[in-house]
């Protein structure tokens, strides 16, 4: 019986540091820069801002996971494999938790990001990242039409709302949350024996 036991954790242990395939990442890559490059093609202040960058590398990293995209001369991204030099802004999620970041994310947080390398490129993809929006409801619409598009769309905010409020609520009754409590009580002390 102890025998299963190592070899449950020991697979537990194989299931944590699971990774995908490589042609996966690449492919999934490839699927988040169309959606990004489609949601600033709806926005020419932002092309413009990030076509004067144009050529210059993003290095985004979450874990042991790392993204790399370059900016483009029609101010959008590209997939730029690891050429082993440095890229001009490194952008880092500090946060290792994946539950601590959908928390972030229902409440409608950013996560926490370390940042270096490149001030002025850095400075306009944060005003990509504070101004640019995808406008879902518009491309609902094209497939379903203005009414049912709105009406999903109003849906999807009072489900967003609920998951904030129940998120919200969650953590004041108590829930882990990702800071730790410096006023938290100390354990109880086990009772003395008579």
């Amino acid at each position: 019986m102890a025998g299963r036991g190592r070899a449950g954790i020991a697979i537990i242990r194989g299931m944590v540091n699971l990774q995908p395939p490589p042609w996966l990442v690449e492919e999934m890559q490839r699927r988040a820069v169309l959606l990004l490059n489609h949601v600033l093609m709806q926005e020419a202040q932002a092309q413009a801002r990030l076509a004067r960058q144009a050529g210059k590398s993003v290095l985004a990293q979450w874990r042991s996971f790392t993204m790399r995209v370059a900016a483009t001369p029609a101010g959008l991204l590209e997939v730029v494999p690891d050429t082993g030099t440095p890229a001009d802004l490194t952008l880092t999620i500090t946060e290792t938790s994946p539950f601590q970041l959908a928390q972030a994310a229902i409440k409608g947080d950013k996560p926490p990001v370390h940042i270096a390398g490149d001030v002025q490129f850095a400075a306009e993809i944060n005003w990509l990242v504070e101004n640019v929006r995808w406008d879902i409801e518009e491309d609902l619409a094209r497939v379903v039409g203005d009414g049912p598009a709105h009406a999903i769309g109003d849906v999807a905010r009072r489900v967003m709302q609920v998951m904030r409020d129940f998120v919200a609520s969650a953590t004041a009754m108590g829930a882990p949350s990702s800071e730790p409590s410096a006023t938290a009580p100390p354990p109880p002390k086990p009772p003395a024996a008579p």
